[in-house]
């Protein structure tokens, strides 16, 4: 089966908003440090910096989700845009902490929506059979972004110049400009349009998307999901009805292992864990995240190919079955730090990179796809936005409880404990991870449908 070239350049476009969703998480890594010593802050402060676009995140994840099901998804993502352009500038050009907190919030706004609109409008957009390619490539792009951010926090810093963050944030001006042009010459998913009854625009958008010999199929489960979600009103209480129990269940849960494993420690915090192991240079704290970054992306591109391959469920057991060694052996690097003496900075490093490629093939890309996958049309938006508000909740309880963790258990224990929290979530996975390789979106909804288990699908 050959992919469609339109196809492609759509997602790769709208996936940009993946780009600036790592991007944008992953600058204050390398503007920490200089953060720091400019206005002279504390832990608690630095904690309350990094969490913010967190806070954010979580107040754009409640308020848009119903948004996006009335206005579409194409119009959310310029939106989105534009609130991305703004809250770059205003970060760059901060001139105290409460502004820079207040421009981190209205960032985090636009990755809560970004985190969950964009995989929803490449899944609705794809090809059944390429879903999980297409909808990974936006994982992907984050990585990338997170990539550019270290390489542009680098290329950047100047250890005798503590302002060098300002310019680390307004690099981030440049893909959100990209994404707002580009989106005005896509169209809109083909699902969304046929939901509001407009079924020639539709239909034309999805001829040119979807498999000729498929066309005909794809629209025929349109119609009869339509017809089944008109008997509903598509309102929030819709989404607690024990048929969709499951795929709720699924949603809260992925992201409770995907960001309690500590993945996002490292996005964040990776110069302040090299500074704990040793590495004195604010500069040279970057150069490590840069090479876990390159990683990052080489295990996610490798997903994007696995996904429709290997399967959703086998992935997940892989992830976490590497994961928790992985974490056990970066707990042990630094409860051991005085026996490695100078090498620990170097096996520091290799026992996060050998957990990056884990989850990157893994959960990263899972919980994403997956939440785009198990909700019926008429609550995708409120469903992928339940899903966004957990991740950014766990996300936010990460960021602001590591320094506390490290400062109280010590950064061993801490990381061991992210470890036993992937113990826990191999046994959850067994019942709850579905394997949706190859289904349409109206097969797994009338598998909740029928009331069978997310193991037998």
């Amino acid at each position: 089966m050959k992919l469609k070239p339109n196809v492609l350049l759509i997602a790769t476009i709208a996936a940009t908003g993946g780009l600036l969703f790592g991007f944008d998480t992953g600058v204050i890594s390398g503007a920490l440090p200089f953060l720091k010593q400019y206005w002279h802050l504390s832990d608690a402060s630095i904690e309350w910096i990094t969490t913010t676009v967190l806070i954010g995140a979580i107040i754009g994840a409640i308020s848009s989700g119903k948004l996006s099901d009335i206005i579409g998804r194409k119009k959310m993502i310029i939106i989105n845009a534009v609130i991305f352009i703004i809250g770059a500038i205003g970060c760059s050009y901060a001139p105290n902490i409460s502004v820079l907190i207040v421009m981190r919030i209205i960032i985090g706004i636009a990755i809560g929506i970004t985190s969950y609109v964009v995989p929803m409008y490449i899944s609705e957009i794809s090809p059944a059979r390429v879903r999980g390619a297409l909808v990974t490539l936006n994982q992907l792009m984050i990585t990338i972004g997170i990539l550019l951010s270290y390489i542009t926090d680098y290329l950047l810093s100047n250890d005798n110049n503590n302002a060098s963050w300002r310019w680390m944030f307004l690099v981030g001006f440049v893909p959100a400009a990209i994404l707002l042009v580009g989106m005005f010459f896509l169209p809109e998913t083909p699902r969304w349009l046929i939901s509001k009854n407009r079924w020639d625009e539709g239909k034309r958008i999805l001829t040119k998307l979807e498999d000729a010999d498929m066309i005909e199929q794809t629209l025929a489960e349109m119609k009869n999901e339509i017809a089944l979600s008109s008997q509903n009103t598509a309102s929030f209480t819709e989404i607690l009805k024990p048929w969709l129990r499951a795929p709720l269940i699924i949603t809260v849960g992925i992201f409770f292992f995907q960001q309690f494993s500590g993945v996002n420690t490292i996005i964040y915090y990776s110069p302040i864990i090299f500074k704990i192991a040793g590495i004195v240079s604010n500069t040279a704290t970057i150069i490590p995240a840069i090479i876990i970054g390159s990683v990052n992306v080489m295990a996610c591109l490798l997903s994007v190919f696995l996904l429709d391959k290997v399967g959703r469920r086998k992935l997940y057991f892989v992830g976490l079955c590497g994961m928790i060694p992985s974490l056990a052996l970066l707990g042990a690097c630094f409860h051991f730090k005085e026996a490695l003496g100078s090498s620990l900075p170097v096996f520091a490093i290799l026992s996060i990179v050998c957990y990056i490629i884990f989850i990157a093939i893994s959960l990263a890309p899972l919980g994403w796809l997956l939440i785009s996958e198990v909700f019926p049309l008429n609550v995708r938006g409120v469903g992928m936005s339940i899903g966004s508000l957990s991740h950014w909740g766990f996300n936010a309880i990460i960021a602001f409880t590591f320094l506390k963790l490290v400062n109280s258990l010590g950064i061993d224990y801490t990381f061991w404990a992210y470890a036993l929290v992937c113990i826990i979530g191999l046994f959850w996975g067994y019942y709850y991870i579905p394997e949706t390789k190859g289904k349409s979106l109206e097969e797994i909804e009338n598998h909740w449908r029928a009331g069978d288990s997310p193991k037998d699908i």
